[in-house]
């Protein structure tokens, strides 16, 4: 369909240069150009679908240029160069990030993504914790790494993390939070997100900085992020393979909020889950924070 979308599109172009004005030959290129742009992006994986934004974003551009010479507009053409040119950067450093080329993210050949069942999740070996269990960790730590992800964005929990953080640091706890270039929905997602929430900005982490964190912390506190702190990232011979991840695992104790078992965009279990290390506690994003907090606020002056 893509091919077919492409190719129609190429001849409503001819069509529409051979007979300038034809209805037509109009109708056919914006009916073709609609079709090419759902096909193009519909097998695109949900983690990619920043770095396609940002792709879109930089083709928006270059059509506003384009449309500034064909109208002899010189601001059309200076403002489409500039999104252009930096949309086109951005597709660029989200791509490096995710260390895959452009044309395999636009082929969608990454796998089916959130829509494999997550049957085999379900049975991996697991240690639940439950609230209580998580607050008299955080209590009694001396550094905590936070690693906010796609599952914080979308319970729009970032006041509640920024209120256990600050509870923390309040009690001399060293916090941190490892932000990973892809988290959230868009590029930067997750720093305006957490900037919204009035964290502190030297708090704020990358990548390389984060994964020199993680080795000393006593707790790493994922919240909704999955794929990006896989351990499978780090072996060839998976869809993973090769991916810059966070090496929430070599922490001392790891706390994963999260819904369910669920696969992310891979389509693949994470084995961060079954770490002897890790605890999960199964919950909205939200309302564990929130419970968090309250529990937290009861141990902390017996710590």
């Amino acid at each position: 369909l893509t091919i077919v979308c492409g190719l129609a599109a190429v001849a409503g172009s001819a069509w529409l240069i051979a007979a300038p004005g034809s209805l037509p030959a109009i109708l056919l290129l914006i009916a073709a150009a609609l079709g090419f742009a759902v096909t193009m992006v519909l097998p695109i994986g949900g983690a990619d679908a920043p770095v396609v934004i940002s792709l879109l974003n930089a083709a928006t551009g270059i059509a506003v240029a384009l449309a500034g010479f064909v109208l002899d507009e010189p601001v059309l053409i200076i403002g489409g160069g500039l999104v252009g040119a930096s949309g086109s950067i951005l597709t660029k450093l989200m791509a490096d990030a995710m260390n895959r080329s452009i044309p395999a993210i636009m082929l969608g050949g990454f796998g089916p993504g959130d829509a494999q069942p997550a049957a085999s999740a379900a049975g991996a070996r697991v240690r639940t914790v439950t609230v209580d269990d998580v607050a008299i960790q955080l209590a009694y730590a001396d550094r905590v790494v936070i690693v906010p992800g796609y599952g914080l964005a979308a319970a729009q929990a970032q006041h509640e993390l920024a209120a256990l953080a600050s509870q923390l640091d309040q009690h001399g706890v060293q916090v941190g939070y490892a932000i990973h270039p892809v988290a959230g929905r868009m590029p930067g997602h997750m720093d305006v997100l957490l900037a919204e929430a009035n964290v502190p900005y030297p708090q704020l982490l990358n990548l390389e900085q984060a994964n020199q964190a993680l080795p000393r912390a006593d707790v790493a506190l994922v919240v909704g992020a999955n794929d990006v702190t896989n351990p499978a990232a780090r072996r060839p011979g998976n869809p993973v393979s090769g991916m810059p991840i966070l090496d929430v695992d070599r922490a001392q104790q790891v706390v994963v909020i999260k819904r369910s078992l669920g696969h992310g965009y891979a389509g693949i279990d994470n084995e961060l889950y079954s770490n002897p290390r890790t605890g999960m506690l199964f919950s909205d994003a939200k309302q564990a924070l929130t419970d968090l907090l309250a529990a937290l606020r009861a141990y902390l002056p017996a710590a």
